[in-house]
Protein backbone atom coordinates (compact mmCIF):
# COMPACT_ATOMS: atom_id res chain seq x y z
CA UNK A 1 0.00 0.00 0.00
CA UNK A 2 1.39 3.62 -1.01
CA UNK A 3 1.02 6.51 1.27
CA UNK A 4 -1.63 7.83 -1.17
CA UNK A 5 -3.78 5.09 0.18
CA UNK A 6 -4.25 5.97 3.48
CA UNK A 7 -7.35 7.49 4.97
CA UNK A 8 -5.26 9.72 7.61
CA UNK A 9 -8.19 10.86 9.35
CA UNK A 10 -8.48 7.48 10.05
CA UNK A 11 -5.02 6.96 10.99
CA UNK A 12 -5.42 9.59 13.87
CA UNK A 13 -8.44 8.30 15.15
CA UNK A 14 -6.59 4.71 16.07
CA UNK A 15 -3.71 6.26 17.64
CA UNK A 16 -5.86 8.62 19.38
CA UNK A 17 -7.52 5.53 20.66
CA UNK A 18 -4.91 3.53 21.31
CA UNK A 19 -3.42 5.52 23.71
CA UNK A 20 -2.88 4.83 27.15
CA UNK A 21 -6.48 4.61 29.48
CA UNK A 22 -6.95 6.59 32.23
CA UNK A 23 -9.10 9.37 34.25
CA UNK A 24 -10.96 11.57 31.93
CA UNK A 25 -10.32 14.94 33.23
CA UNK A 26 -13.52 16.83 33.54
CA UNK A 27 -14.37 19.68 31.29
CA UNK A 28 -13.49 22.58 33.99
CA UNK A 29 -10.72 20.86 35.74
CA UNK A 30 -7.84 23.15 35.89
CA UNK A 31 -4.38 22.49 34.55
CA UNK A 32 -1.30 24.31 33.51
CA UNK A 33 -0.13 23.70 30.11
CA UNK A 34 2.84 24.64 27.78
CA UNK A 35 1.13 27.97 27.47
CA UNK A 36 1.06 29.45 30.90
CA UNK A 37 4.58 27.72 31.17
CA UNK A 38 5.58 29.80 28.44
CA UNK A 39 3.81 33.13 29.84
CA UNK A 40 5.10 32.31 33.30
CA UNK A 41 8.95 32.62 31.58
CA UNK A 42 8.55 35.85 29.37
CA UNK A 43 6.99 37.41 32.75
CA UNK A 44 10.55 36.17 34.51
CA UNK A 45 12.78 37.43 31.75
CA UNK A 46 11.01 40.86 32.08
CA UNK A 47 11.51 40.82 36.00
CA UNK A 48 14.88 39.65 35.50
CA UNK A 49 16.08 41.33 32.56
CA UNK A 50 18.72 43.51 34.21
CA UNK A 51 20.81 40.55 35.62
CA UNK A 52 20.29 38.71 32.39
CA UNK A 53 21.95 41.53 30.13
CA UNK A 54 25.04 41.23 31.87
CA UNK A 55 25.36 37.34 31.08
CA UNK A 56 25.48 38.93 27.06
CA UNK A 57 27.86 41.53 27.25
CA UNK A 58 30.35 39.73 25.19
CA UNK A 59 30.75 40.44 21.39
CA UNK A 60 29.95 36.71 20.85
CA UNK A 61 26.80 36.51 23.44
CA UNK A 62 25.77 39.36 21.71
CA UNK A 63 25.82 38.46 18.25
CA UNK A 64 24.23 34.89 19.52
CA UNK A 65 21.31 36.85 20.67
CA UNK A 66 21.19 39.54 18.13
CA UNK A 67 20.75 36.21 15.34
CA UNK A 68 18.53 34.18 17.41
CA UNK A 69 15.99 37.30 18.63
CA UNK A 70 16.16 38.45 14.37
CA UNK A 71 15.41 34.80 13.32
CA UNK A 72 11.96 34.99 15.92
CA UNK A 73 11.30 37.91 15.06
CA UNK A 74 11.51 37.13 11.33
CA UNK A 75 9.81 33.62 11.41
CA UNK A 76 6.54 34.30 13.85
CA UNK A 77 4.21 36.34 12.32
CA UNK A 78 4.08 33.92 9.37
CA UNK A 79 4.71 31.36 11.73
CA UNK A 80 1.59 32.62 13.55
CA UNK A 81 -0.29 33.19 10.31
CA UNK A 82 0.18 29.49 8.91
CA UNK A 83 -1.17 28.10 12.41
CA UNK A 84 -4.34 30.32 11.90
CA UNK A 85 -4.40 29.53 7.98
CA UNK A 86 -4.40 25.54 8.99
CA UNK A 87 -7.03 25.70 11.65
CA UNK A 88 -9.16 27.70 9.63
CA UNK A 89 -8.67 25.19 7.49
CA UNK A 90 -9.04 22.19 10.55
CA UNK A 91 -12.21 23.57 11.62
CA UNK A 92 -14.26 25.90 8.88
CA UNK A 93 -13.45 23.98 5.66
CA UNK A 94 -15.05 21.03 4.89
CA UNK A 95 -13.26 18.08 3.63
CA UNK A 96 -15.34 17.89 0.51
CA UNK A 97 -13.74 21.12 -0.84
CA UNK A 98 -10.37 19.68 -1.46
CA UNK A 99 -11.83 16.68 -3.50
CA UNK A 100 -12.98 19.38 -5.58
CA UNK A 101 -10.34 22.02 -5.10
CA UNK A 102 -7.32 19.67 -6.78
CA UNK A 103 -7.34 16.85 -9.34
CA UNK A 104 -8.46 13.44 -8.06
CA UNK A 105 -4.92 11.71 -9.69
CA UNK A 106 -1.98 12.67 -7.41
CA UNK A 107 0.24 12.78 -9.95
CA UNK A 108 -1.79 15.84 -11.17
CA UNK A 109 -2.38 16.96 -7.56
CA UNK A 110 1.07 17.65 -6.86
CA UNK A 111 1.88 20.55 -10.02
CA UNK A 112 -1.89 22.36 -9.04
CA UNK A 113 -1.05 22.32 -5.04
CA UNK A 114 2.71 23.76 -5.68
CA UNK A 115 1.26 26.54 -8.00
CA UNK A 116 -1.08 26.98 -5.25
CA UNK A 117 1.92 28.19 -3.38
CA UNK A 118 1.50 31.74 -5.35
CA UNK A 119 -1.43 32.39 -3.63
CA UNK A 120 0.09 32.43 0.09
CA UNK A 121 2.26 35.33 0.91
CA UNK A 122 4.53 33.59 3.65
CA UNK A 123 7.50 31.65 4.69
CA UNK A 124 8.64 28.42 5.55
CA UNK A 125 7.56 28.69 9.09
CA UNK A 126 4.00 28.82 7.93
CA UNK A 127 3.81 26.48 5.30
CA UNK A 128 4.63 23.46 8.31
CA UNK A 129 2.05 23.48 9.98
CA UNK A 130 -0.70 23.95 6.52
CA UNK A 131 0.68 20.86 5.14
CA UNK A 132 0.21 18.90 8.40
CA UNK A 133 -3.34 20.51 8.21
CA UNK A 134 -3.56 19.78 4.50
CA UNK A 135 -3.12 15.75 5.27
CA UNK A 136 -5.27 16.41 7.94
CA UNK A 137 -7.78 16.82 5.71
CA UNK A 138 -7.77 14.36 3.13
CA UNK A 139 -5.04 15.79 0.85
CA UNK A 140 -2.47 13.30 -0.81
CA UNK A 141 0.96 13.83 1.33
CA UNK A 142 2.34 13.94 -1.91
CA UNK A 143 0.47 17.39 -3.08
CA UNK A 144 0.49 18.85 0.77
CA UNK A 145 4.72 18.51 0.60
CA UNK A 146 4.87 19.91 -2.75
CA UNK A 147 3.00 22.86 -1.40
CA UNK A 148 5.18 23.11 1.74
CA UNK A 149 8.25 23.11 -0.59
CA UNK A 150 6.48 26.00 -2.96
CA UNK A 151 4.84 28.08 -1.32
CA UNK A 152 7.81 29.83 0.67
CA UNK A 153 9.58 30.43 -2.45
CA UNK A 154 7.29 30.96 -5.29
CA UNK A 155 4.94 34.02 -3.84
CA UNK A 156 4.64 37.25 -5.02
CA UNK A 157 6.61 38.52 -1.85
CA UNK A 158 9.35 36.58 -2.25
CA UNK A 159 9.95 37.08 -6.10
CA UNK A 160 9.53 40.79 -5.28
CA UNK A 161 12.00 40.98 -2.93
CA UNK A 162 14.52 39.04 -5.48
CA UNK A 163 13.77 41.63 -8.09
CA UNK A 164 14.46 44.30 -5.58
CA UNK A 165 17.72 42.83 -4.43
CA UNK A 166 19.24 41.93 -7.53
CA UNK A 167 18.26 45.18 -9.65
CA UNK A 168 20.66 44.60 -12.66
CA UNK A 169 19.95 40.83 -12.87
CA UNK A 170 16.22 40.31 -13.19
CA UNK A 171 16.54 36.91 -14.56
CA UNK A 172 17.69 35.76 -11.14
CA UNK A 173 14.17 36.20 -9.83
CA UNK A 174 12.95 34.05 -12.75
CA UNK A 175 15.40 31.65 -12.57
CA UNK A 176 14.62 31.18 -8.55
CA UNK A 177 10.70 30.50 -9.20
CA UNK A 178 10.96 28.35 -11.88
CA UNK A 179 13.82 26.21 -9.76
CA UNK A 180 11.24 26.53 -6.58
CA UNK A 181 8.76 24.94 -8.51
CA UNK A 182 10.68 22.24 -10.55
CA UNK A 183 11.86 21.22 -6.85
CA UNK A 184 8.97 20.50 -5.13
CA UNK A 185 6.81 19.02 -7.93
CA UNK A 186 9.80 16.49 -8.16
CA UNK A 187 9.98 16.07 -4.54
CA UNK A 188 6.00 15.72 -4.53
CA UNK A 189 6.23 13.17 -7.23
CA UNK A 190 9.38 11.82 -5.30
CA UNK A 191 6.99 10.89 -2.05
CA UNK A 192 4.48 9.23 -4.40
CA UNK A 193 6.80 6.79 -5.80
CA UNK A 194 9.08 6.22 -2.62
CA UNK A 195 7.13 7.47 0.38
CA UNK A 196 5.45 5.25 2.96
CA UNK A 197 2.82 5.48 5.25
CA UNK A 198 5.07 5.09 8.45
CA UNK A 199 7.05 8.36 8.07
CA UNK A 200 4.77 10.30 8.79
CA UNK A 201 3.65 10.47 12.31
CA UNK A 202 1.34 13.52 12.87
CA UNK A 203 1.11 14.63 16.42
CA UNK A 204 -2.23 14.27 18.05
CA UNK A 205 -4.69 17.36 18.22
CA UNK A 206 -7.57 17.48 21.04
CA UNK A 207 -10.60 15.97 19.63
CA UNK A 208 -12.04 19.09 17.67
CA UNK A 209 -15.08 17.68 17.00
CA UNK A 210 -17.22 17.61 19.97
CA UNK A 211 -16.36 21.43 20.20
CA UNK A 212 -18.18 24.60 19.24
CA UNK A 213 -16.19 26.16 16.35
CA UNK A 214 -14.84 28.81 18.20
CA UNK A 215 -13.49 26.49 20.68
CA UNK A 216 -12.13 24.01 17.78
CA UNK A 217 -10.55 26.68 16.45
CA UNK A 218 -9.04 28.27 19.62
CA UNK A 219 -7.89 24.45 20.50
CA UNK A 220 -6.24 24.02 17.48
CA UNK A 221 -4.54 27.05 16.82
CA UNK A 222 -3.28 26.39 20.68
CA UNK A 223 -2.05 23.18 19.89
CA UNK A 224 -0.33 23.98 16.66
CA UNK A 225 1.52 27.18 17.74
CA UNK A 226 2.95 25.72 21.05
CA UNK A 227 3.76 22.14 19.08
CA UNK A 228 5.56 24.03 16.03
CA UNK A 229 6.67 27.34 18.21
CA UNK A 230 9.49 24.82 20.57
CA UNK A 231 11.26 23.37 17.57
CA UNK A 232 11.28 26.67 16.03
CA UNK A 233 12.93 27.64 18.95
CA UNK A 234 15.26 25.01 18.96
CA UNK A 235 16.03 26.01 15.58
CA UNK A 236 16.51 29.38 16.14
CA UNK A 237 19.12 28.89 18.49
CA UNK A 238 21.22 26.34 16.50
CA UNK A 239 21.32 28.80 13.50
CA UNK A 240 22.50 31.39 16.18
CA UNK A 241 25.43 29.27 17.05
CA UNK A 242 26.42 28.30 13.61
CA UNK A 243 26.65 32.09 12.81
CA UNK A 244 29.10 32.27 15.92
CA UNK A 245 31.51 29.66 14.97
CA UNK A 246 31.83 29.67 11.22
CA UNK A 247 34.88 32.87 10.50
CA UNK A 248 33.73 34.81 7.69
CA UNK A 249 37.27 34.07 6.49
CA UNK A 250 36.18 30.26 5.57
CA UNK A 251 33.82 32.01 3.25
CA UNK A 252 36.47 33.89 1.50
CA UNK A 253 38.31 31.47 0.37
CA UNK A 254 35.42 29.29 -0.69
CA UNK A 255 34.40 31.39 -3.27
CA UNK A 256 36.93 30.58 -6.01
CA UNK A 257 35.61 27.25 -6.72
CA UNK A 258 32.81 26.90 -8.96
CA UNK A 259 31.72 23.70 -7.49
CA UNK A 260 32.77 24.14 -3.75
CA UNK A 261 31.13 27.91 -4.06
CA UNK A 262 27.83 26.24 -4.99
CA UNK A 263 28.44 23.62 -2.20
CA UNK A 264 28.93 26.35 0.23
CA UNK A 265 26.34 28.60 -0.25
CA UNK A 266 23.87 25.66 -0.07
CA UNK A 267 25.34 24.61 3.38
CA UNK A 268 25.14 28.36 4.48
CA UNK A 269 21.44 28.57 3.37
CA UNK A 270 20.64 25.43 5.93
CA UNK A 271 22.70 26.96 8.55
CA UNK A 272 21.54 30.90 8.36
CA UNK A 273 17.76 29.65 8.52
CA UNK A 274 16.98 33.04 7.01
CA UNK A 275 13.41 33.77 6.05
CA UNK A 276 12.58 33.48 2.38
CA UNK A 277 11.47 37.45 2.56
CA UNK A 278 14.61 38.86 3.72
CA UNK A 279 17.55 35.86 2.45
CA UNK A 280 17.77 37.69 -1.19
CA UNK A 281 18.96 40.15 0.62
CA UNK A 282 21.75 38.49 2.30
CA UNK A 283 21.94 36.49 -1.31
CA UNK A 284 23.17 40.18 -3.01
CA UNK A 285 25.21 40.90 -0.33
CA UNK A 286 27.41 37.55 -0.75
CA UNK A 287 29.09 38.96 -3.89
CA UNK A 288 32.33 37.49 -4.32
CA UNK A 289 30.07 34.08 -4.71
CA UNK A 290 29.06 33.36 -8.72
CA UNK A 291 25.42 34.39 -9.74
CA UNK A 292 24.29 30.32 -9.98
CA UNK A 293 25.99 29.55 -5.81
CA UNK A 294 23.65 32.28 -5.11
CA UNK A 295 20.54 30.89 -6.81
CA UNK A 296 21.42 27.68 -4.90
CA UNK A 297 21.95 29.46 -1.78
CA UNK A 298 17.75 30.96 -3.09
CA UNK A 299 16.74 27.86 -3.80
CA UNK A 300 17.91 26.00 -1.10
CA UNK A 301 16.76 27.93 2.25
CA UNK A 302 12.98 27.93 2.09
CA UNK A 303 13.11 24.16 1.35
CA UNK A 304 15.82 23.08 3.75
CA UNK A 305 17.40 25.08 7.02
CA UNK A 306 17.76 24.45 10.41
CA UNK A 307 14.43 25.61 11.62
CA UNK A 308 12.73 24.02 8.97
CA UNK A 309 13.58 21.12 10.07
CA UNK A 310 13.16 21.29 13.58
CA UNK A 311 9.76 21.78 12.67
CA UNK A 312 8.99 19.02 10.34
CA UNK A 313 10.25 16.98 12.71
CA UNK A 314 8.40 18.07 15.26
CA UNK A 315 4.99 18.00 12.92
CA UNK A 316 5.53 14.75 10.89
CA UNK A 317 8.06 12.84 13.02
CA UNK A 318 11.82 12.04 12.86
CA UNK A 319 11.61 8.92 10.66
CA UNK A 320 10.26 11.71 7.93
CA UNK A 321 12.57 14.88 8.20
CA UNK A 322 15.81 12.68 8.77
CA UNK A 323 14.38 11.25 4.90
CA UNK A 324 12.77 14.40 3.22
CA UNK A 325 14.94 17.08 4.03
CA UNK A 326 18.81 15.59 2.67
CA UNK A 327 16.58 14.35 -0.25
CA UNK A 328 15.35 17.70 -0.86
CA UNK A 329 18.66 19.82 0.06
CA UNK A 330 20.41 17.10 -3.00
CA UNK A 331 17.25 18.29 -5.23
CA UNK A 332 17.28 22.27 -4.85
CA UNK A 333 21.55 21.64 -5.22
CA UNK A 334 21.23 20.34 -8.51
CA UNK A 335 18.32 21.58 -10.13
CA UNK A 336 19.28 25.43 -8.79
CA UNK A 337 23.06 25.17 -10.26
CA UNK A 338 21.49 23.73 -13.36
CA UNK A 339 19.18 26.49 -13.86
CA UNK A 340 21.87 29.03 -12.90
CA UNK A 341 24.09 27.45 -15.70
CA UNK A 342 21.41 27.83 -18.22
CA UNK A 343 19.38 31.26 -17.10
CA UNK A 344 22.51 33.13 -15.62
Amino acid sequence: MSAEDIDWTAQLEVGASAGPAGPQRTRGASRVGSLEVLAALLVLLVVFRGPLSGLVSGARAQTWTTVFVSVLVQAAPFLVFGVVLSAVIAVYVPRSFWAKALPRHPALAVPAASLAGIALPGCECGSVPIAGSLIRRGVTPAAALAFLLAAPAINPIVLTATVIAFPGNPEMAVARGAASLVVAVAMGWLWMRLGRTEWIRLPHRPDLDDLSRARAFWAACRHDIMHAGGFLVLGAAAAATINVLVPDAWLQSLAGNPVVSVLALAVLAVLLSICSEADAFVAASLSQFSLTSRLVFLVVGPMVDLKLISMQTGMFGRAFAWRFAPATFAAAVLVGAAFGAVLL
